[in-house]
C-alpha cells in the first residue's frame, strides 16, 4: 500500500517499496531472459565471463537439435500436438463442468448443498502425489494407458475451477435470471443464454489456470504414458535433458519452445484474464 500523504518520510517510504517491487521484478525476469538470450548462443559463448546479453551471432542450431531430438526422430512434435491436445481438452471439459456444477451450488437451494461443496473443496486438500498411485491403477484396469482420454479424464472435475466459478456466480445478479424464466428459457436455456456468455472473464481465467496446469503437468504423464509417441512436453524435456545435459544452448532452446504455447495463450486473453483477476480481488474485498 503506497501512502497518499506527500510527507517527506511517506516519501522515501515510498522511494523504498518502489525499489523492491523493481528488484522483484528483476528477480522474476532474469531467469526468463537469460533462458531466451542462451537459446540463440553456443555453448561455450554461454559460460563466458563477463556473461553478454545479447550473442554475439544467432545460434539458430539450438532449435534445430531441440526439435530434431537426441535420436533425430523429431518426436518433439508429436509431444508437442499431444500437449495441445490434453490441456485444450481438460481445459474445455473442465470450464463446462465447473460452470455447471458452480451454477447449481451458487442458484439452487437444495439438502445437501453445502456438504456436497465443502467434500469438493476438501479434495483440495489432498495433494496430488497422495492419489497418483490408485489413480494409476485405476487407469491401468480401465485400459486407459497411452491413451488421451488417461491423460485427460482424471482432471476434468477441476475443483479450483469449480470453486473459482462458483465464487463468481454467487454474485451473478438473480434479477437477470428471473428475467430468463419470464420470458421463457428454461435452465439450460438460461444457464447457456445468460451466464455462460456473461461470465467471460471468469472463465478465460480458470481456463488459462487449467490450460497452464495441464501444460506443465508432469507426472500424471510420465506415470501414465510408457510410448514415446503419447509423452508430452514435460516428460519431453526430462527426457531431452537427461541425454543433452551439457549441451546448454538446445536445453534453453527447447524450453523456450516449450513455453511459447503458454505465452500466447496468456497475451490473446490477458484482456479478460485481468479483469477476472481484478473481480476476484475486488470480491474479496
Amino acid at each position: 500500500m503506497f501512502l497518499r500523504n506527500n510527507t517527506p518520510l511517506n516519501r522515501v517510504t515510498n522511494y523504498i517499496i518502489n525499489l523492491f517491487l523493481v528488484f522483484i521484478l528483476l528477480a522474476i525476469l532474469m531467469p526468463i531472459a537469460f533462458m531466451l538470450s542462451a537459446s540463440f548462443m553456443s555453448s561455450s559463448e554461454i559460460f563466458s565471463m563477463p556473461y553478454r546479453w545479447i550473442p554475439s551471432r544467432i545460434y539458430l542450431e539450438n532449435f534445430y537439435r531441440a526439435v530434431a531430438g537426441n535420436d533425430q526422430s523429431f518426436i518433439f512434435l508429436r509431444n508437442v500436438l499431444n500437449s495441445v491436445v490434453v490441456a485444450t481438452t481438460t481445459a474445455t471439459l473442465s470450464i463446462m463442468v465447473s460452470c455447471l456444477a458452480g451454477y447449481g451450488l451458487s442458484k439452487f437451494r437444495f439438502r445437501g448443498r453445502n456438504i456436497i461443496f465443502l467434500i469438493i473443496m476438501g479434495r483440495m486438500m489432498i495433494p496430488f502425489e497422495a492419489i497418483m498411485i490408485p489413480m494409476y491403477i485405476t487407469a491401468v484396469k480401465l485400459g486407459l494407458q497411452n491413451t488421451y482420454a488417461g491423460l485427460v479424464l482424471p482432471f476434468v472435475l477441476n475443483t479450483f475451477g469449480l470453486f473459482q466459478m462458483r465464487q463468481y456466480l454467487m454474485t451473478f445478479p438473480d434479477d437477470i435470471l428471473d428475467a430468463g424464466r419470464i420470458d421463457g428459457l428454461g435452465e439450460l436455456g438460461i444457464f447457456w443464454r445468460i451466464v455462460f456468455k456473461n461470465s467471460t472473464p471468469a472463465i478465460a481465467t480458470a481456463a488459462i489456470l487449467s490450460f497452464r496446469g495441464q501444460w506443465d503437468n508432469l507426472l500424471w504423464p510420465l506415470l501414465l504414458a510408457q510410448k514415446e509417441k503419447m509423452k508430452t512436453i514435460p516428460t519431453y524435456i526430462v527426457k531431452f535433458t537427461e541425454e543433452k545435459y551439457s549441451d546448454e544452448g538446445a536445453m534453453m532452446a527447447v524450453a523456450v519452445l516449450a513455453s511459447l504455447p503458454i505465452v500466447v495463450m496468456f497475451l490473446s486473453l490477458s484482456k479478460y484474464f485481468l479483469q477476472g483477476s481484478g473481480m476476484y480481488s475486488a470480491g474479496k474485498e
